[in-house]
């Protein structure tokens, strides 16, 4: 099975008051065949950037590498961490100029900069877009519902943890290439990139009643 191959995924990107929150949920799938059942799909990439992929596996581990060899040289050039939208817009280039031969992804990027919280989605094409939330990947309308429901400009951190929890959730129901457990991570002024261990992710996901 070639990694590139490996499709099928659900993830989602929070701007609340008090930091970034980026979720993923675990699983790899080829066509209708579940590849693996534990599949990193949320990445850090600096410590106030963040990043969460979906579509070719192969694809998308080459680049979040770009992405931090990119952030790294930047950081020791400029003597500052790259600004969250500076990381959006060099991973849209690069995209842009593979749209002929493209790499097969839809991703989110995430984090804090001066100039406060971001998240940007990315097309294959290198169509780069700021909003309040975003998801990408096969289950992303089923998380989009319990967004545009739920979601308020002044959300809590901790709010937007479960909110996060409870689209992803709600993916992996409906969506059969999306499940085998949930990655959270929060990008905060304070703490960085900090990703939550798997018994809170468990014991928030018990007291919002999802398993």
């Amino acid at each position: 099975m070639e990694e590139r191959l490996k499709t099928g995924t659900t993830t989602v990107g929070i701007v609340t008051k008090e930091g970034v929150i980026l979720a993923t949920e675990r699983r790899a799938t080829m066509d209708t065949f579940i590849a693996h059942k534990i599949t990193q799909k949320l990445f850090m990439i600096d410590k106030y950037i963040g990043m969460t992929t979906a579509g070719l596996v192969g694809d998308l581990q080459v680049l979040v590498r770009y992405l931090r060899a990119e952030a790294e040289l930047y950081r020791l050039k400029n003597k500052v961490p790259m600004t969250v939208q500076a990381a959006a817009t060099m991973l849209s280039n690069i995209l842009n100029q593979s749209k002929f031969y493209p790499y097969y992804v839809s991703l989110i990027v995430g984090g804090y900069d001066s100039r406060g919280y971001h998240v940007f989605s990315l097309d294959a094409a290198g169509g780069s877009i700021e909003d309040k939330y975003v998801s990408a990947g096969s289950g992303s309308l089923f998380v989009y519902g319990v967004l545009e429901d739920s979601y308020n400009d002044q959300i809590t951190l901790d709010d937007g943890i479960n909110l996060a929890i409870r689209g992803i959730s709600a993916a992996m129901k409906r969506d059969a290439a999306s499940g085998d457990g949930i990655d959270v991570a929060t990008i905060t002024e304070k703490d960085g990139f900090v990703k939550l261990d798997d018994e809170e992710v468990k014991k928030r996901m018990k007291k919002l009643k999802l398993i």
